[in-house]
């Protein structure tokens, strides 16, 4: 079993101590360094090159979401899970725009880092239950407001599947893969995807995803 090399980015010392004891009281989970903030978890992170960084996103220095955003750029194969004390949309778009593949409140973090970091590291997204719920009832209660109909009755069923597998964190090339098409059917259907939802980047698929269930 593969290893899940993984660097943390807290600026509570006892906040790092107690999630290095909590994943590394899993099999196959190491904790292989952690910092105190932003710029750091950034140099250690090119240092070490983990598999999966755990970063809050309020830190001094350098804020979580700049931090992610840098380390995503420079080590696009390190997964970055986001701890964070808030629940709004506005914070979850912006960190999965950084390059985050799971947000999780602090709250919650004991009961869900295991199963997020594994989650990240096979290339799924993973979301603290609240934080699904939030959105979910978020989106339901726009519509209500709007008095518009949902677009996801617009999507094909080939258009569907898509959907997840790309808000599952596989690329078009992977897509093409497991069903079967050409990488230009799979970047068409992408397009009218994003063309009949209304979505502008790979971050605003995946909160619509969570939104409808198509992941959770």
């Amino acid at each position: 079993m593969k290893t899940i090399r993984i660097l943390l980015g807290d600026d509570h010392t006892v906040v790092r101590k107690g999630l290095r004891l909590l994943l590394e009281s899993q099999p196959g989970l190491t904790v292989v360094g952690d910092a105190a903030n932003g710029r750091e978890t950034v140099a250690l992170a090119e240092e070490l090159k983990p598999d999966v960084v755990v970063l809050d996103v309020a830190m001094p220095i350098l804020n979580g979401i700049e931090a992610a955003r840098q380390i995503s750029a420079k080590l696009p194969q390190t997964a970055i899970v986001f701890l964070s004390m808030h629940s709004d949309e506005g914070y979850v778009l912006k960190a999965l725009k950084a390059g985050g593949r799971a947000y999780l409140l602090k709250d919650s973090a004991e009961a869900d880092l295991i199963n997020a970091v594994k989650a990240v590291s096979d290339g799924k997204a993973y979301f603290s239950p609240a934080i699904s719920k939030m959105l979910v009832e978020d989106y339901v209660r726009q519509m209500q407001e709007r008095k518009v109909e949902d677009s996801y009755d617009l999507l094909t069923t080939r258009e569907r599947e898509i959907l997840q597998l790309l808000a599952e964190g596989k690329n078009n090339k992977e897509v093409a893969g497991i069903l079967n098409l050409s990488l230009y059917t799979v970047e068409t259907h992408r397009s009218n995807i994003f063309q009949k939802l209304n979505l502008h980047s790979g971050a605003e698929l995946i909160l619509y995803a969570i939104r409808k269930g198509v992941i959770s």
